[in-house]
């Protein structure tokens, strides 16, 4: 009987002793599981939190889409304080971003407080119409350009002869609403109410006509936006050989977060009319000597986003088709989409 009870309270033992382990173990399993979901939350959350720049295109297309041209709102991350790069469309466009869900508010607010400044690539109607059509509404603010731009701007758009004088130069009475920063080559300038600052690249557009890049920095983060240009070899200038020389170090050092350039036409078009555009071959022979100042693989981290396609025909269909099958640099193509915030 007591060897009995000896052999009980020895099983007894036994499976306390395994009922323990098993909850330790069990404890042990779930906890290391508890760690690992916390640690890829903490990954993904790092990943979604690692942006620098955050873009809004209010418009991407180079023509015919009156409501959808060239106008891109540029900020950093976890502000309201935007520029915008090209001013093709305006109200449309944050209507339309609004109804993505990349701005909150209403079109007029955000046009009046959240856009704190124009950066004018060149003075063609689809990169500042928007901006013409939106000033009786739009607050006191700079517009930044290089002097051939501005003087465009001031002598044939805010002018009592085809519009009213908004700016705070030009024919009088001048409303001086918009006050115009000359820009300049040799530095960069503090774009007001941001923390940003600008530097230009003159670039051509149909030669001897000129347009602007917009080397745009964030303490030591930067972006690329180019205005229209043609290729150097089309344009016989070197204007985009020494856009390239300047920015790749950025590229080596991982500091460049992205580059918008233009794609207007497919490669069908005639070299004698592209008034001053690239094509899709054009855009890679200029990126190509971009890649052999820095190397492939750091040029692969630089997201390229296409602007300006010109949706005439068929011809949007076509400029992505030869965009993917030509990309041999295997470069981070985008093609951004009206209203749809992009971060990088």
């Amino acid at each position: 009987m007591l060897a009995a009870q000896i052999n009980q309270t020895s099983t007894n033992q036994t499976s306390e002793i395994h009922l323990w382990l098993f909850l330790q173990k069990t404890f042990l399993v779930k906890y290391s599981l508890f760690i690992f979901l916390l640690c890829c939350n903490a990954v993904i959350a790092q990943q979604n939190s690692a942006y620098t720049f955050k873009v809004i295109p209010l418009g991407v297309y180079g023509s015919t889409h009156e409501s959808n041209l060239s106008a891109y709102m540029l900020t950093i991350k976890n502000a309201d304080d935007y520029v915008c790069l090209d001013a093709g469309v305006l109200h449309d466009g944050i209507e339309k971003a609004i109804q993505q869900k990349s701005l909150s508010g209403n079109a007029a607010d955000i046009l009046k407080k959240d856009i704190k400044g124009y950066l004018i690539s060149h003075p063609h109607l689809d990169h500042v119409a928007g901006l013409i059509i939106n000033s009786p509404d739009d607050s006191t603010k700079n517009i930044y350009a290089l002097p051939f731009c501005i003087n465009t701007i001031e002598e044939k758009y805010f002018s009592w002869k085809s519009w009213a004088n908004f700016g705070d130069e030009g024919e009088k009475p001048q409303l001086k609403k918009y006050h115009y920063v000359d820009l300049s080559q040799d530095s960069e300038t503090a774009l007001m109410n941001t923390k940003m600052f600008v530097r230009p690249f003159e670039l051509s557009h149909g030669n001897p006509y000129k347009s602007t890049a917009f080397l745009v920095r964030y303490d030591s983060s930067y972006i690329l936006y180019l205005g229209d240009t043609g290729a150097d070899t089309i344009e016989r200038s070197d204007k985009l050989n020494r856009l390239w020389h300047y920015v790749a170090p950025l590229v080596q050092h991982k500091e460049l977060k992205a580059i918008f350039i233009e794609v207007s036409f497919p490669d069908e078009q005639p070299k004698d009319k592209l008034f001053g555009h690239l094509t899709p071959g054009l855009l890679y022979d200029e990126m190509q000597k971009l890649s052999s100042l820095t190397d492939k693989m750091n040029l692969q981290r630089v997201p390229v986003v296409i602007t300006h396609i010109k949706p005439n025909g068929n011809n949007e269909l076509l400029i992505k088709q030869e965009l993917k099958q030509q990309n041999h640099l295997q470069l981070k193509l985008i093609f951004p989409q009206q209203g749809k915030a992009i971060e990088f």
